[in-house]
């Protein structure tokens, strides 16, 4: 028995105007996108570094693509309520996630972790880098690196760090300081920075790793003291404050980053759209100033080198993670 699987070609045609017509209609409606307000979710709670570099985005994103770019906070989870919503929201372009380094360090931290940055996610663009500081409260008896770490052997089971939450830059930050000091201080963790450094300002804790933008104005304004820089070289905005490595605590190389990710089978239009606009951004003398007052960085960069990038990160800090033997359940 033969059976002609062959098709006609007046079928062979119909098929063709079917796909043309939906790749017309992909094309069409992204071209309309966005034609109702995007909700742009960040993982913390406002005030942090995060959600002011996302607040900048989602302004530059209105004016250029026309239509309301609303940051919604939604914190807890070290920012993992945050992305496993997003994950679950419509593809569409509608629902999007500022995404910080954060996510990439729990891909390791969290052994029960529901969601993977690469597999559940379209990377569409890498917002700005920052680098981390080290702040203490003024009471702390330290002008330096050196002087912090002698009083915290002394204090150990006296003294406690802040973070921003489990998994953190920051937290993470905080373990890599420990493992390269031997300290044992306590970690206390907050559902963001904003929290966390009014209760450093009010003394509740002693010292925390911080984004630079969150705590570089009570640095200037005498309520903190900064010790040092978690990047390999010192930062423009705080030429003055040396790097941890400067301070005899190497190996150490910490940099936060944010950048915005959608929904996995997000049209790539949109994706491509939303890119467009956020490296037309970074060209802008207003965002350049903003970033010169955060300590914050950015370069053009395409949703595969975010991807790429993403993918880097997850590799880079998963080994740290485990080092510190820091896991959160």
């Amino acid at each position: 028995m033969r059976f002609d699987f062959s098709l006609s070609r007046r079928a062979c045609a119909q098929l063709g105007i079917g796909v043309l017509a939906g790749a017309a209609l992909g094309s069409s409606w992204a071209s309309d996108y966005p034609n109702k307000p995007v909700r742009v979710v960040v993982g913390f709670s406002a005030g942090g570094t995060t959600d002011v570099v996302a607040r900048i985005m989602a302004k530059e994103l209105t004016e250029s693509l026309g239509q309301s770019f609303i940051v919604e906070n939604r914190p807890g989870g070290g920012s993992n309520i945050a992305t496993e919503a997003v994950k679950a929201a419509a593809p569409d372009g509608y629902t999007l996630l500022f995404v910080a380094v954060t996510s990439a360090i729990n891909q390791t931290l969290y052994p029960n972790v529901k969601f993977d940055l690469n597999r559940d996610f379209e990377a569409v663009a890498l917002g700005a880098k920052v680098p981390n500081i080290l702040v203490v409260h003024p009471s702390v008896p330290a002008s330096n690196v050196k002087e912090f770490i002698a009083w915290a052997r002394a204090n150990n089971d006296k003294i406690s760090y802040a973070s921003s939450g489990s998994g953190t830059s920051i937290h993470m930050a905080g373990e890599m300081f420990k493992v390269r000091t031997g300290l044992k201080t306590q970690h206390i963790p907050y559902k963001g920075s904003a929290p966390a450094v009014t209760d450093l300002i009010g003394g509740q804790v002693q010292f925390m790793f911080d984004n630079m933008p969150a705590s570089w104005p009570h640095v200037q304004s005498g309520k903190l003291k900064a010790l040092a820089v978690t990047t390999k070289t010192r930062s423009p905005s705080a030429p003055d404050v040396p790097t941890l490595e400067e301070s005899g605590v190497a190996p150490f190389d910490v940099t936060s980053w944010f950048g915005l990710i959608a929904p996995k089978g997000t049209p790539k239009e949109v994706v491509d759209k939303l890119n467009k606009a956020m490296n037309a951004a970074f060209d802008k003398p207003e965002v350049q100033q903003a970033y010169a007052k955060l300590g914050a960085v950015s370069q053009k960069n395409t949703p595969q080198d975010f991807g790429n990038f993403i993918r880097q990160e997850v590799q880079t800090w998963a080994p740290v993670v485990k080092a510190s033997g820091a896991t959160v359940d």
